[in-house]
């Protein structure tokens, strides 16, 4: 974990209003807060617009489900995935580019208890009903497989949570995506919840922990679960590392993941490995198609 203070300043819009893979580098250190739980981000993934990115969500161009993703930036793009979590991303560029940088790890620097209470509730981070971004795969902004939805969520992300008696160590309770979105309590219905407008009610606040107490506070002006992206300590050039993202299979070897080397709350890398067919359901179909 890093060390040194946390800046509570939050974050402009025009911090966001640039290309995924400038943004991505630089939110890591930053810290997002979501109610009373915040997390300094330290691993991320950036994905592309329409056309440009084989791998983003926006590929083939805006739906109904990455709607979100066309927007104003600083907003966050959260989906379903995989039928049992969610993932969050940060939209990027100008409204109608289709950008974002997805959120894949980080440590917890408040709200800890409730971001623990969270990952060990078994269904934690679970589909509610209603509409929303749900998808038939996982992991990020990103088209994972053929067709426009995505096939994984990266590793170490199970958003389920442990076995009883078992305590998640501080450095797992966000490391993954899913993880990441549970610990920080985001669900559907915070699709499209703008992480900059938060900002105008911690101006006066210099403390990381009495931002997350004042995000959740039911008070006249602060919006109950706000979300707000803060400054928090930005890390080192010299600390930060990028390589291909995690387990997409196209455009596998675009270096789009950052992370900030030897922090512990990093995730593991794994690349894509194709599904094998079903040995006895393609005998049964005639011969397999390659």
């Amino acid at each position: 974990m890093g060390s040194g203070e946390l800046s509570s300043a939050a974050l402009p819009r025009g911090f966001f209003d640039r290309p995924s893979h400038e943004v991505a580098p630089d939110l890591l250190g930053r810290v997002l807060v979501h109610g009373p739980v915040a997390v300094r981000l330290t691993e991320v993934e950036a994905y592309g617009g329409p056309g440009e990115d084989p791998a983003a969500h926006t590929y083939r161009g805006k739906t109904p489900r990455n709607a979100v993703m066309f927007g104003p930036p600083g907003h966050l793009y959260v989906y379903f995935t995989y039928g049992m979590h969610f993932c969050a991303n940060l939209v990027c560029l100008p409204e109608g580019f289709g950008s974002a940088v997805l959120l894949r790890a980080g440590e917890v620097v408040a709200g800890i208890d409730e971001a623990r209470a969270r990952r060990m509730s078994t269904g934690t981070g679970r589909t509610s009903t209603g509409t929303g971004p749900a998808t038939t795969g996982a992991g990020s902004a990103s088209s994972r497989a053929s067709g426009d939805g995505p096939a994984s969520s990266g590793n170490g992300s199970s958003a389920a949570g442990p076995p009883r008696g078992r305590v998640i160590p501080d450095r797992d309770l966000a490391r993954g995506p899913a993880r990441l979105a549970v610990a920080l309590g985001l669900l559907r219905e915070h699709n499209g919840l703008d992480a900059i407008a938060g900002a105008s009610f911690i101006a006066e606040i210099a403390d990381i922990a009495d931002v997350a107490d004042a995000a959740d506070r039911r008070l006249t002006g602060v919006p109950h679960g706000a979300a707000v992206m803060l400054e928090g300590r930005p890390a080192e050039a010299a600390s930060i590392r990028s390589g291909p993202r995690t387990g997409i299979s196209t455009a596998k070897d675009t270096p789009w993941r950052f992370w900030i080397d030897g922090d512990p709350t990093v995730s593991p890398y794994r690349a894509h490995v194709p599904r094998r067919r079903n040995a006895a359901a393609t005998s049964v179909g005639g011969a397999s198609r390659s």
